[in-house]
Parts: structure tokens; C-alpha cells; sequence
């Protein structure tokens, strides 16, 4: 059963949040069996910190470790299952701002952290840009880190592209009612995807597509939009 909770009684009923290293420069923080157990990604650069995606917990533990990993300069949630708490880290890293896309803007309850609206890809912070891939959401949103990867590019890609067991990925409109994308939007992702350069991608789960990711992609859309046409149904 699902019901609202403040952050202190979530501390207080003993929850805490993890941070773990995935790669140099990159760190998930995450809140274990809190929500739906979203990882945060922590992105370090010499320009300032990106946090892509918000853990659904903040306590002051976990505002002293990022801060010893150089704080927060900006926010952005992949899409609005993920705004959670960010007006809390927002406030607790000197009012960083939240970069919210402007196709998903009406599903976003608290505006009382800076809140910037957005529409064109941009660079939020040197060599991190953002792009709105669509499909799980309009403004469903990606941060290409060109450092990330060993310098070979990662793609943070919340639930627009999703790790399955193969080793591929996979697109939904919804993922806990396993409600399908048509062949034609997983088709338009895929042209938009084949436009940026990355070898690793992770979801908001902090599960990776360790290389050829770029590849991966697209393999996986063909196969995808294969099935959904139903250039297989001989096999069903």
C-alpha cells in the first residue's frame, strides 16, 4: 500500500541513504526500501556537480557525504516519477536548480526551489548535455556525459532506455503495467539516440550497459519495433 511520508519520519523509522562509487566521477545514491528504490546519479566535474535523478530520501548524513564529494550545482529529474524530494536537495546545496522539462512541466507540485524550465538540448553544466527523448514521458530527459565511459561518453537515461537480462535494453510507456511504446515512437527515440556518441549507459536504478552501449540501442529498437510491426507473429 502506498501512502505520503515526510523525510524525518522516514529517518526516524531508521531509513538512510547509500552511496556507492560505479565508476570514477560517477556515484548512485540511493535509499533502500524507500519508494520505489530510485537511484540518485552523482556526476563530478571540475565545473560543478550534477545530481541526475533524486533518491527518494535526503538526510543530513548524506547532505555532509556529497558535500565532501563537492555538493550540487545542478538538479534534474529523467522524468516526474523522479521529482520526489528535489526541492529538499535543491534547498540543501544553496538553492541549486532544478532543470525541469517543460513538455512534463504540469506534473510538478512544488515549485518553491529555482526551478528552470526547458525545451532544447543544453549543456547544464560543461560537457554534460541534456536531451528530451520522449516515450515514458513527452519530456522523458537523458544527460550525455562526454567524460563518463573512460572519456568514451555515458548516457544517464532514467526509464527512457531500460537494461533487460540479455544485456540489451528495452523502451515502455509504463513499467509496472508493462504497457508497450508503438514501433513508430521507439523508432523515432532511436534516430534521435543515433545522434549522440556513448559507450556505457545506466538507468535510474543505477543498472549499466557497460560498452558498446550506443550499439546495444540500437540493436534493440530494431528488435523492438520488429516484434511490435509484427514481422515475427510466424513465431508466436
Amino acid at each position: 500500500m502506498q501512502h505520503w511520508v515526510t523525510c524525518t519520519q522516514l529517518e526516524q523509522a531508521g531509513k538512510s541513504v547509500q552511496l556507492t562509487e560505479l565508476e570514477p566521477n560517477l556515484t548512485a545514491i540511493r535509499a533502500p526500501r524507500v519508494g520505489i528504490e530510485q537511484s540518485g546519479l552523482l556526476v563530478q566535474t571540475a565545473h560543478g556537480n550534477l545530481l541526475f535523478d533524486i533518491p527518494g530520501l535526503i538526510t543530513q548524513e548524506a547532505i555532509a557525504k556529497i558535500q565532501a564529494l563537492g555538493g550540487i550545482s545542478a538538479i534534474v529529474a529523467s522524468h516526474p516519477h523522479m521529482y520526489g524530494v528535489q526541492s529538499q536537495y535543491s534547498a540543501a546545496f544553496d538553492d541549486a536548480p532544478s532543470y525541469v522539462a517543460q513538455a512534463d512541466s504540469r506534473w510538478l507540485q512544488r515549485t518553491d526551489a529555482p526551478v528552470q524550465y526547458w525545451s532544447d538540448s543544453f549543456e547544464v553544466l560543461p560537457g554534460i548535455s541534456l536531451h528530451q527523448i520522449g516515450g515514458h514521458f513527452p519530456g522523458s530527459t537523458l544527460a550525455l556525459w562526454q567524460n563518463g565511459a573512460n572519456g568514451h561518453g555515458a548516457l544517464l537515461a532514467g526509464d527512457a532506455v531500460f537494461p533487460v537480462a540479455d544485456g540489451n535494453v528495452t523502451f515502455l510507456r509504463s513499467y509496472p503495467n508493462q504497457i508497450p511504446l508503438s514501433a513508430r515512437v521507439v523508432r523515432r527515440m532511436a534516430l534521435q539516440l543515433s545522434t549522440l556518441s556513448f559507450e556505457r549507459l545506466y538507468n535510474n536504478f543505477a543498472t549499466c550497459v557497460p560498452e558498446r552501449a550506443g550499439e546495444i540501442v540500437q540493436f534493440s529498437a530494431r528488435r523492438y519495433a520488429g516484434w511490435a510491426d509484427g514481422d515475427h507473429d510466424d513465431l508466436t
